[in-house]
């Protein structure tokens, strides 16, 4: 702790007292117990010291600073949110002093901007669940104390990061790199946060107009404000208050309480891999005996044979140690679920990205019994397979591995596929393209990335491109194991920003990694080489085909693309083919120009139906975007073209209802119409031409369903309302009815049609 008053006084009894005199300036935090589920403390294997210092309130100690808010990380900020918006300068004031919390808000929107600059920078996005939501919420908080504090117009929150980047870009040079990626991102959240805010004070408004008197706001509404569109408890809590109402308190926190249990769900027995990721208490066993990590080098011990077929090697292995219910065993009973660690092992590991492979050991001298491998993991140097045990296993036990060829195959394949598309990516997006992650299985791959802007249709078709001509050439796939200060000064090598082993190995394809290595070599530039730890395949031409069956943002400036490849990929293209000629079949019989309500009816239907479709099933994302275009476009036509027809059929109808009720002051009749739309449009062209008529139809459906549709002249209001006028015919005919006082419609029983239409005059007689 640091004494600003100094002097050398005895300041111990003002320590974490909460005095601003003294503060806390550096926290070591002993490293020694493990508290376990059960509530008790084990001694850890290792001790240490976890040791933290607060950069801020170093420097305000350096700078003689009283406040962190008063040191040159924070004043150039402060500045620039007085240039922007129309309040008095910073002063530092806090408590009863800080008149209007301006200050305060000053303090909240220069710390939250910093905050935004850096976690959206390092790919942590404004979002829904986890970090993301977390984000989100500092966002908001920030844009309502710049909103309704500081009084700063829009966009105040975004023009605040350059003078971040200013104060922080040198320590954090990311930050200048992505300026105008956080510019846009924070802007883009701002107006959506403006928009949901405007919408929420019209549904308070709304919803305190339709309340009893001395009643309390209802809290399912709250509730869905802040659910649906994050409007904040608080706020609507200051806007009630505002206008004398009360919040149900009570019905709210229960509403809290149940999403709190819905969102914790019940509780597992046992999570998921408990048997495959080691206790530190069980990995400190393991290293106190001396027991030498997996040799998981086997994993890669596969080539081409003579047909062009892959051959694995295989592996024979001991079992070293057996590990059920979080601790180590010598053995382990019949169907019991256990994880086995050996000394080696054909068997990859989840990690970088690609999921474990999955087979089964047998023991050796025993080939009729099979132990099924369901994943395998990797735990401090220990690889985990997990095994149910058909018959009893011991540790010291002699057994042979035997890989899922064909899924460890389609791995292989997606991994491969996988450096092809990143390299394709940059090839056609620009080199700032970035991974921001990706993950392998055997159906399929899945890639994110940093992009600027949506990617395009023709966009997509060059990246398939590039895949496919690197596919065509069938390069060779280049791997070896390199030191990691070698393998960094490759000029255009492709990693991602994390923590890699030394050594370290490195996939090249098509290019020698001796030539990458070179000194100037700019061969990295050319062809795909990233640091893996991957099984990748020997030559492309195996990869066959890749298509990218799905692509969408994830965030402001990030995107996802999910592909497949070979067999799977041509399928998605035979499919996608024979969508576009369903769909051009459609676009055809639509220029026909049918006359006929029912027929375009049915084109409407086959193209929203053809939509689904096409939104739902797996084809290259490129034609997936075309049609849907297509169909979006064939849609409006189908829905002109309906619309155009109804008028026609209506004016026809109501030509002849008028020549029948020559300029009558009420018109009651039933009239043949295949819907209510129809019916509707028949009444509104009625009163068109005979503007002071009030008008009730009746059409009579073959399904003994009766359709109603009326409309009041505005000469008669407020006395004669439509829609009382409408609910006293339907309810006549055992039905239902609503609208306006002017436009009303609803449907009935044909039983009661008759005795329907004497009620509409009569109805209308006692108004008029």
């Amino acid at each position: 702790h640091y004494d600003h008053v100094g002097g050398g006084r005895n300041a111990a009894a003002l320590v974490n007292q909460g005095s601003p005199d003294v503060v806390e300036i550096w926290n070591l935090v002993f490293m020694q117990y493990s508290r376990e589920v059960e509530g008790n403390l084990l001694p850890l294997p290792l001790h240490h010291v976890d040791t933290g210092m607060g950069l801020e309130r170093l420097v305000a100690i350096l700078q003689n600073k009283r406040s962190n808010y008063d040191t040159d990380l924070f004043t150039p900020i402060l500045d620039a949110i007085h240039k922007g918006c129309s309040v008095p300068r910073y002063q530092g004031l806090v408590g009863d002093a800080d008149v209007g919390r301006v200050n305060m808000a000053y303090r909240v929107v220069a710390d939250h901007v910093r905050t935004l600059c850096v976690c959206i920078t390092d790919g942590v996005h404004p979002g829904f669940s986890g970090a993301e939501l977390v984000l989100r919420r500092i966002l908001r908080r920030a844009v309502r104390f710049s909103s309704e504090v500081l009084h700063a117009p829009p966009g105040l929150l975004a023009s605040l990061v350059p003078t971040v980047v200013e104060v922080l870009g040198e320590a954090y040079p990311e930050l200048t790199k992505n300026a105008d990626q956080i510019m846009d991102i924070i802007n883009e959240n701002e107006a959506a946060f403006l928009s949901s805010l405007e919408r929420g004070r019209r549904i308070i408004e709304q919803t305190v107009q339709q309340m009893e008197p001395s009643t309390k706001f209802p809290a399912e509404v709250a509730w869905s404000l802040y659910g649906n569109l994050g409007f904040p408890l608080d706020l609507i809590d200051l806007m009630l208050e505002e206008k004398g109402i009360s919040l149900d308190s009570a019905a709210l926190n229960e509403l809290v309480l149940e999403d709190a249990k819905r969102k914790a769900g019940p509780r597992a027995e046992q999570p998921e891999h408990a048997d495959t990721h080691l206790g530190v208490h069980s990995l400190a066993q393991l290293q106190g005996r001396s027991v030498q990590a997996t040799d998981d080098s086997p994993k890669y011990a596969y080539t081409l044979g003579p047909q062009g077929q892959y051959e694995f090697s295989p592996c024979q292995a001991t079992v070293l140690m057996l590990y059920r219910d979080q601790s180590l065993q010598e053995e382990v009973g019949a169907g019991q679920r256990c994880g086995v660690i050996l000394d080696r092992t054909n068997f990859y590991a989840e990690q970088g990205g690609q999921a474990s492979d999955q087979g089964y050991m047998i023991r050796l001298g025993q080939q009729d019994v099979l132990f099924p491998v369901k994943s395998v993991h990797l735990c401090g140097g220990y690889v985990i397979h997990e095994v149910t045990a058909v018959e009893t296993l011991r540790a010291g036990d002699r057994v042979q591995l035997f890989v899922d060829e064909a899924q460890r195959l389609a791995c292989m394949t997606n991994h491969t596929a996988t450096h092809l598309l990143n390299f394709a990516l940059r090839q056609v997006l620009g080199d700032n393209t970035e991974q921001r992650g990706s993950h392998v299985t055997s159906e399929q791959l899945r890639f994110d990335f940093n992009v600027k802007g949506p990617v395009t249709v023709e966009q997509l078709q060059q990246v398939e491109q590039v895949v496919q001509d690197v596919i065509k050439r069938n390069e060779d796939v280049h791997m070896a194991e390199i030191p990691l200060t070698l393998a960094r000064r490759v000029q255009g090598l492709r990693t991602v920003d994390e923590e890699y082993p030394d050594p370290v190995r490195i996939v090249s394809l098509g290019v020698p990694v001796e030539s990458v290595l070179a000194c100037n070599s700019e061969a990295a530039l050319q062809t795909s080489v990233e640091l893996c730890c991957g099984t990748h395949l020997l030559q492309t031409g195996a990869v066959e085909d890749v298509a990218i069956i799905s692509e969408r943002q994830l965030a402001k400036g990030v995107s996802r693309v999910i592909a497949v490849t070979g067999r799977q990929a041509k399928q998605a293209r035979e499919v996608g083919q024979c969508l576009a000629m369903e769909v051009d079949s459609v676009s055809l019989r639509m220029k026909q120009r049918n006359t006929s309500i029912p027929e375009m009816q049915n084109l409407s239907r086959e193209v929203g139906q053809l939509t689904k479709v096409v939104n739902s099933t797996a084809i290259p994302q490129w034609q997936r975007k075309e049609l849907q275009t297509i169909l979006k476009a064939l849609q409006r036509a189908a829905n002109t073209a309906i619309k155009k027809l109804e008028v026609q059929q209506a004016e026809k109808k109501a030509q002849s209802l008028l020549a029948k009720h020559s300029n009558q002051p009420v018109i009651i009749d039933t009239v043949p119409a295949d819907s209510l739309s129809i019916l509707m449009k028949v009444v509104n062209e009625l009163c068109d031409k005979s503007p002071g008529s009030s008008v009730l139809l009746l059409s009579p459906q073959a399904s003994g369903e009766v359709l109603c549709a009326c409309q009041v002249s505005k000469n008669y209001l407020p006395m004669f309302s439509a829609a009382d006028w409408a609910v006293a015919v339907c309810t006549q005919m055992e039905g239902k009815a609503g609208g306006s006082p002017v436009v009303a419609k609803g449907s009935g029983n044909a039983k009661g049609m008759q005795g329907a239409l004497t009620t509409a005059l009569e109805f209308a007689q006692s108004k008029l």
